[in-house]
């Protein structure tokens, strides 16, 4: 399967479960291990485990490979390994803690979510028509307009 339908298929299984801030790096230029590096939040250890299984299921049935899902028994931080993409799924105090973000970050790929990230996430702020591998710029977000008086 090619890396960027592998993504989608992984992007898709999430938001079925409703994952929180989806966010996708390029990290060809790191490592020759794997092309990306997805991460995303569940807010307890029951959806940590579903978004897990969601991915591992959806890659088998458009024929890719699971080649093996570590941290489910606990169910804080379960990542699914999926040869050219690794997926992070972690709660939100142990994303904050460990910031992978900031280790694999430096070469987002913008990709269009299905519904609007309610926490910001770049991948969702910004959707294209088409994937893109190529370096994205940081989003900002948007002003609040200030409150009208009476």
């Amino acid at each position: 399967m090619d890396i960027r339908k592998l993504q989608r298929v992984i992007v898709d299984a999430l938001e079925d479960v409703k994952a929180q801030d989806i966010k996708v790096f390029n990290t060809t230029h790191l490592t020759s291990l794997f092309d990306r590096v997805i991460v995303a939040s569940g807010t307890s250890n029951r959806q940590t485990k579903s978004l897990a299984s969601s991915v591992r299921e959806k890659v088998k049935e458009n024929g890719g490979d699971v080649i093996s899902t570590e941290g489910e028994d606990i169910g804080e931080w379960v990542l699914v390994d999926c040869g050219d993409a690794v997926v992070h799924i972690l709660q939100p105090a142990l994303r904050q803690y460990y910031n992978l973000e900031e280790i694999w970050g430096d070469k987002p790929v913008r990709i269009k979510l299905s519904t609007p990230n309610p926490f910001g996430g770049a991948s969702a702020s910004e959707p294209l028509d088409d994937e893109e591998e190529d370096e994205a710029p940081a989003a900002k977000p948007a002003r609040k307009a200030p409150a009208r008086r009476r």
